[in-house]
């Protein structure tokens, strides 16, 4: 399958330089002043599958220092390379409405605090990524796809708009030199998960910078979650640590735990409001003896696995439940290979220029905007 290539789109006039050592990706020269307020602008759209991203979990939500701050303090004696996976599409969002403004905001944290000079590789949603998950079941993120058609009624002629928005975010990413991958008929998750374990492959460790919860299954002592928390406006760590002191279970349960409980946000129901009694403390208690959901499954086809609602419920919804697993797992087998040249060190010295440039231009278009406003009512 066949990545697909984004040219350099002009921001502002401006001169572009190869780096040195690496001719993946231009810089952006411009003579303007850094402007570096990034609060004050008006939104605009951009396309995205999310949108309501950020995971709102308890352990997020306590504010007194227990999830980890922007540095990477437990892995600050590690020898391993460090590689960062950008999740593009949810960081578009402003709360429920995309924004360009919140690109912006969150990406000048993120390069300036967190991944600094660290390899990033950004990935974006594919056109019909969704596809073959709502084949398998319809309600799959069907209030997204109402929310986008809803949005696509409310904003003027919203594809052009749309389009213009995702190049500004393309070039910001490319002139930072951060390769962007896109592929069609493949959600953003999968392609990261995909290219995850061939970094781990490497021997390096990863850094997934996401509020996507779907992460959570790829947790483990070399994966790490690094999440926007708009409450303390920073980006905040999520490790293993985390994961365990949160849900009381190894990672490697989660996606089956998910499966049993169902998943609200995206559509995927569980069996509990069907089962009276089957809920958290029943499916953990089960997960943690058995380990996964198809283990589970096995069992309890050939012998009693825990009180009878829980018995009869594993038999009667096990295709139910084994479809939900096919929803919910990222898949690791996209079509698709990491070039050598994009864990090279990030050459991030013209950050603030290219970013200063970004809002120049976002205010630009806000101003010129409004001016058109006035004019029609005028």
């Amino acid at each position: 399958m066949e990545i697909q290539q984004f040219s350099p789109f002009t921001i502002t006039p401006c001169h572009f330089h190869p780096i040195p050592n690496s001719n993946h990706h231009p810089v952006l020269v411009s003579p303007l002043k850094q402007q570096r307020n990034l609060l004050k602008l008006s939104p605009l759209f951009c396309s995205s599958s999310h949108s309501n991203p950020v995971v709102q979990d308890p352990i997020l939500q306590q504010g007194n220092g227990s999830l980890g701050k922007s540095r990477d303090t437990h892995y600050k004696n590690s020898r391993k390379k460090r590689v960062f996976f950008l999740d593009v599409n949810p960081i578009c969002y402003k709360g429920s409405i995309p924004s360009l403004q919140s690109f912006a905001h969150w990406i000048s944290i993120f390069f300036s605090q967190v991944s600094l000079t660290d390899p990033v590789i950004a990935v974006i949603d594919g056109e019909r990524g969704n596809e073959y998950r709502r084949q398998l079941l319809p309600s799959y993120k069907a209030s997204r796809r109402k929310y986008w058609h809803q949005l696509q009624g409310a904003v003027k002629s919203p594809r052009s708009t749309i389009e213009r928005s995702h190049r500004l975010i393309l070039d910001v990413l490319q002139s930072c030199n951060v390769p962007v991958v896109k592929i069609e008929s493949h959600e953003a998750d999968d392609v990261i998960a995909t290219l995850v374990e061939q970094v781990l492959q490497r021997g390096h460790r990863v850094v997934v910078a996401s509020p996507d919860k779907d992460f959570k299954q790829l947790i483990s002592d070399d994966v790490q979650i690094v999440m926007p928390v708009p409450e303390f406006n920073r980006w905040s760590f999520y490790t293993l640590k985390h994961y365990v002191a949160q849900y009381n279970c190894d990672p490697r349960s989660d996606l089956s735990l998910r499966c049993i409980l169902g998943d609200e946000v995206d559509g995927v129901p569980g069996i509990q409001h069907v089962v009276p009694g089957f809920g958290r403390k029943t499916a953990l208690k089960l997960l943690k003896k058995h380990g996964t959901l198809e283990n589970l499954l096995n069992a309890a086809s050939v012998r009693s696995v825990g009180r009878q609602y829980a018995q009869d419920a594993l038999i009667k919804y096990a295709d139910y439940l084994r479809r939900n697993y096919e929803v919910l797992s990222l898949k690791r087998d996209v079509s698709i290979h990491i070039e050598e040249q994009w864990l090279n060190e990030r050459d991030a010295r013209n950050d603030s220029l290219v970013l200063s440039n970004f809002v120049t231009s976002l205010e630009d278009s806000r101003n010129l905007n409004l001016e058109k406003r006035s004019h029609s009512i005028g």
